[in-house]
């Protein structure tokens, strides 16, 4: 063994420091629970120690109450799920009345995750919330089809994102602007420097991928709708190579998912350049993935001699130049 390679003398486990900043707001751990798989929080509250997370994104906030896709909504496919829930939620303004009341005793960071089919619908939900407290940061989604520009994505069209961004930043002034990327893109790295010069604190990497599932026999969709949204442990390969090449573009955090089910997991996209990382697909086969692999990181930071985030963000760079 090299001596520059040994664990310093005197130093165990005990001493792996968890915590993170992420641009300006600091977290417990790098852990959270991505939008889309956690509820709003409250649903896991009885399943989950919400408080030994780093924190959770909500599923997506629109202005007006939407009912979502048909069911069914889910349906496994090989080493991954696939998703078509339409966006379903309450809605902005119940969510302040009903559910944020109840996560403002929560003791860890709540990310909101916001969207809309209109840029003016991106700023009037982050207007409504700006006028409340209990909420750590937005992230907004930027994998919506624009209505008023023939249903393009904003996500896929660097001048689109720019707009989003920069008017959804002038609205967003209490708290940090994520903007959650869409792999859907020729460039990650256009996209990544976009947002960022138009206000993103930070970048979400990446969103679900479009695919589908068929019934052989009766040669219909496994879904309510043709299509859902791919994740699960089949698209990490993908979305790790998307991280990387973000870290290469932008100075701002990273915010690393897709395929996150261990520890192991976890150092690979913080070794590609994450400041965090977010679990979801895991949290449906079991509700507590996330907080068992926050328990299971300081054993998996001492074996390979990381005692801080920072000693193994961007190692993966740093060791291939």
């Amino acid at each position: 063994m090299n001596p520059a390679d040994a664990v310093p003398r005197g130093q165990s486990l005990a001493d792996v420091d968890l915590s993170v900043s992420v641009g300006t707001l600091r977290l417990r751990n790098p852990i959270l629970a991505a939008s889309g798989t956690f509820g709003y929080g409250l649903e896991f509250a009885h399943l989950v120690n919400l408080e030994a997370l780093g924190g959770f994104v909500t599923k997506g906030l629109s202005l007006e109450p939407i009912e979502g896709a048909p069911a069914p909504r889910v349906c496994e496919t090989p080493s991954g799920m696939l998703n078509a829930i339409g966006l379903q939620n309450v809605g902005v303004k119940a969510f302040v009345a009903e559910k944020l009341p109840v996560l403002r005793k929560i003791d860890t960071a709540v990310v909101v995750n916001v969207f809309g089919y209109s840029i003016e619908d991106y700023i009037e939900v982050i207007r409504v919330l700006e006028g409340e407290d209990g909420m750590a940061a937005y992230e907004l989604n930027i994998s919506c089809p624009n209505v008023k520009k023939g249903g393009i994505q904003f996500g896929s069209d660097p001048s689109l994102v720019a707009e989003v961004v920069s008017a959804a930043r002038k609205v967003a002034v209490k708290r940090p602007l994520w903007v959650k990327l869409s792999p859907l893109v020729t460039d990650i790295r256009l996209i990544a420097k976009t947002a960022v010069e138009a206000g993103a604190d930070a970048l979400t990497v990446a969103n679900t991928y479009p695919a589908m599932a068929l019934d052989s026999h009766s040669g219909k969709s496994k879904l309510g709708n043709k299509t859902g949204g791919l994740s699960g442990p089949a698209i990490k390969p993908i979305t790790l190579r998307l991280v990387w090449e973000t870290f290469q573009a932008v100075k701002a955090p990273i915010i690393g998912l897709g395929g996150i089910e261990s520890a192991s997991d976890v150092l690979e996209y913080l070794s590609v350049g994450a400041t965090s990382v977010q679990v979801g697909t895991a949290s449906f086969t079991d509700p507590k993935a996330s907080e068992h692999i926050v328990k299971a990181l300081p054993k998996a930071f001492f074996n390979v001699k990381a005692f801080t985030v920072n000693q193994i963000r961007g190692k993966f760079h740093a060791e291939n130049h």
